[in-house]
């Protein structure tokens, strides 16, 4: 068991008031029921965040967003064995947990719940009760990587139960994720609310992932070709040519820059339809690999109405 340090204030105590104060580490379900039973009793909201660690600005933004709710700030960071497939990232993943504690702490966050893959899976992530939100996960992300949703739903789900926020915050670059949980929380009447972040970005555009740092220099200069032509589809798309022939040339774009292409679509935001022609709320989606490296990326954006 980690030692774990408390580092309770009123969310109206600035940092400077308490610059010693660290943020709670716990990792067992009981100590994070504990805890959040005293707030809940004390008749305070929660707000949560649920992260797999190596947390960079992107991740940040949620915390602060969090953060500035009012409510206490709960973050998890947990490398979910279940949402990774055969021959994925999982035991490669980066783990950065001192350097995100330090993080948290400087942030205010009230507690940290790191537990091990034995504590959110007793019975070993492969037995345990699954839960798939259909639809929504069996497309884009979905058919590239089999069971990622479901490895997603069952963990957020559980995390949920466990932390009983009334907020929970997630990024947008993860949309079909986002949506994904969204639907799941209508789905299963989970009384909370899901709000969401934009995309944070690098200065030249690309987007904030802990896997950027598996890019060699040479793929890092390359990567930013991934926004870039998602921002030309989005761009073609309001000048009024049509999104089929848009995504092709992204593709040779992509290509010719040395990605193999998962796919770049153009979808509805609400629901990840294909559009009609009624339809103004869209959004461009896609994922590429860059030698082992696979980045995924999106543009929502609004046609006139």
């Amino acid at each position: 068991m980690r030692s774990k340090q408390a580092g309770f204030r009123g969310k109206n105590m600035s940092l400077a008031d308490d610059e010693s104060a660290q943020t709670e580490v716990v990792d067992t379900i009981e100590q994070a029921r504990s805890r959040i039973r005293q707030w809940k009793q004390a008749g305070q909201s929660i707000a949560f965040v649920p992260t797999m660690g190596n947390l960079h600005a992107g991740h940040l933004a949620l915390v602060k967003a969090a953060n500035e709710s009012g409510m206490r700030t709960v973050v998890s960071i947990f490398v979910n064995p279940k949402q990774f497939g055969h021959n994925e990232d999982l035991d490669t993943y980066p783990r950065t947990f001192d350097e995100d504690i330090a993080a948290l702490s400087a942030y205010r966050v009230d507690m940290l719940f790191a537990p091990d893959a034995a504590e959110i899976y007793p019975q070993g992530a492969d037995a345990t009760t699954s839960v798939h939100v259909r639809g929504l996960s069996d497309m884009l992300e979905g058919e590239c990587r089999p069971g990622f949703f479901i490895g997603v739903a069952t963990v957020v789900n559980i995390l949920f139960n466990v932390i009983e926020p009334d907020v929970a915050w997630f990024g947008e670059k993860d949309y079909q994720q986002l949506l994904v949980i969204r639907k799941m929380v209508q789905d299963m009447a989970l009384p909370i609310a899901i709000k969401s972040v934009p995309t944070v970005r690098e200065g030249d555009g690309l987007a904030m992932s802990s896997r950027n740092s598996y890019l060699t220099d040479q793929q890092r200069k390359l990567a930013v070709n991934l926004y870039a032509c998602l921002q030309h589809v989005v761009d073609q798309i309001i000048q009024g040519v049509d999104y089929t022939y848009a995504v092709v040339h992204a593709n040779q774009e992509l290509t010719e820059a040395g990605f193999l292409t998962d796919y770049i679509v153009v979808r509805r935001q609400e629901d990840l339809g294909v559009p009609g022609k009624h339809d103004k709320s869209l959004i461009v989606l896609g994922a590429a690999r860059l030698d082992g490296t696979r980045l995924i990326d999106n543009i929502p954006f609004e046609l006139m109405k």
